[in-house]
């Protein structure tokens, strides 16, 4: 009796799914940890190294600036490479660095410290994302992809507990606080050992033998790849700002870092804006703001499901613009009525997050994902990490109305750049979602109509 084969893209989710998925997440789950300390860790670290709001800036931003150096070098070298190696290698520098931190005498070092977790980090989201979109199967990828995000905040809101939690240790707590990080990184490289490569890869690197091998070992003996090798052998950042790829490189780059600006400024200072917001009662209003953050990356899997990816993304743009605009103007007497509208605020900004994780790794085909996503990656932490380190510089120039004010015109013009060019990739495969992008790009270029690609249900 012969046992129907059955292709990659349809597969149901299984065990290495899953574990493909916990691998990757882990990333998240550090990377939200480390970026939430810092602002606990601030309170204790300002004073102690006498910090003026030019170093707050500078290493409230180190990690998102060693994020976009190593999104772009692993990215590049992950397309060159395979992405195995640098899912472990990016660890390694990870928790090294984390321990690190505990020793530092100077700011300097401190923020060199950073930058070296965050090129970890960075190389780790360009391989992740990677790595688990070309393992996913098509019903299962947005929701996989899209709970990156979800795994960031319980990452982000786990650091302001731990950090509060540590609070009592004393002179030396920020030093506990940033060292903590080690253990989590730690955890995930001794359970990334044994990880295969990726059978996309692999084919698109003219070795099928070991893509086949790799798909009968850990996905079953009766599943058969659903791609063969494209005679593509062009990959790196040249590639991508072909006429080819252009357009897709500029939607994923901009809508990425219009998202992110907002939230890594507002939230990396987030106890510091809301005591000028006269919002700071105890920890109460951060805490339900936390809570939001969760539950809004929880929203966003079910919305990425139910809803259209382009659609779910522009109207998430719109109502974030108007909320954070009314934030600028409303007045401080009206507390209740801000508390209400940065809740809306958090809860949409977590839940469109989501989509990070899923416009860039369906977008780019197997020979420049990596790259794709990690040049994606690598602007988003450019443009968050100049707008965390202007938002101290910013306030203290303009103050805090005008300041939220241009946030506010950041997230309207991500409106604008996913109007025009945010694709519909919802129910494809990963091959035709990728050729959906190419066939519309051709049409535009050409002004021919759009040719239909029928994606599966």
């Amino acid at each position: 009796m012969t046992t129907q084969s059955v292709k990659i893209d349809d597969l149901p989710i299984g065990r290495f799914h899953l574990k493909i998925a916990g691998l990757t997440f882990g990333a998240h789950f550090t990377d939200g940890y480390i970026l939430g300390l810092i602002g606990i860790a601030f309170t204790l670290l300002s004073p102690q190294m006498q910090l003026d709001a030019f170093w707050q800036g500078l290493i409230g931003a180190s990690a998102l600036i060693g994020l976009f150096l190593g999104s772009l070098f692993f990215g590049w070298i992950s397309d060159r490479l395979g992405r195995q190696k640098i899912f472990l290698i990016s660890f390694v520098l990870i928790t090294l660095a984390s321990v690190m931190q505990f020793y530092v005498q100077s700011a300097m070092a401190l923020l060199l410290c950073r930058i070296l977790i965050g090129i970890g980090l960075g190389g780790d989201f360009s391989v992740g994302h990677a790595m688990l979109a070309e393992f996913a199967p098509k019903k299962h990828r947005g929701v996989l992809l899209g709970s990156f995000s979800v795994v960031w905040t319980f990452g982000y809101v786990a650091a302001t507990f731990a950090g509060t939690a540590m609070l009592g240790l004393g002179d030396d707590a920020w030093r506990w606080m940033l060292a903590s990080s080690a253990i989590p990184a730690g955890l995930i490289l001794i359970a990334r050992i044994g990880t295969p490569e990726s059978p996309r890869w692999l084919v698109n690197q003219g070795r099928v033998a070991e893509a086949r091998a790799v798909v009968r070992k850990h996905l079953g003996a009766n599943v058969v790849l659903d791609e063969e090798p494209s005679g593509e052998t062009r990959s790196g950042y040249a590639v991508l700002f072909s006429r080819e790829y252009r357009k897709r490189t500029a939607f994923n780059c901009l809508f990425f870092v219009c998202i992110v600006m907002p939230y890594f400024a507002i939230y990396t200072f987030l106890p510091s804006i809301l005591q000028m917001m006269g919002l700071a009662e105890g920890f109460g209003t951060e805490l339900m703001l936390n809570v939001l953050l969760i539950l809004g990356a929880l929203i966003g899997i079910w919305c990425t499901v139910k809803f259209s990816r382009r659609g779910f993304l522009i109207n998430s743009f719109i109502i974030l613009a108007l909320a954070l605009s009314l934030l600028a103007v409303l007045p401080g007497s009206a507390a209740w009525l801000m508390v209400l509208v940065f809740g809306v605020f958090t809860l949409v900004l977590s839940a469109v997050s989501n989509l990070v994780g899923v416009f860039p790794a369906e977008n780019f085909p197997t020979e420049v994902r990596a790259s794709g996503i990690g040049l994606a990656t690598a602007v988003s932490r450019l443009g968050s990490a100049i707008s965390t380190f202007l938002l101290p510089v910013s306030v203290a120039g303009i103050g805090l109305s005008p300041t939220m004010g241009i946030l506010a015109a950041i997230l309207a013009l991500g409106a604008l750049i996913s109007w025009a060019w945010a694709p519909e990739t919802k129910a494809l495969t990963l091959s035709q979602a990728c050729k959906v992008q190419s066939l519309k790009e051709g049409a535009l270029e050409s002004g021919a109509a759009l040719p239909k690609v029928s994606a599966p249900v």
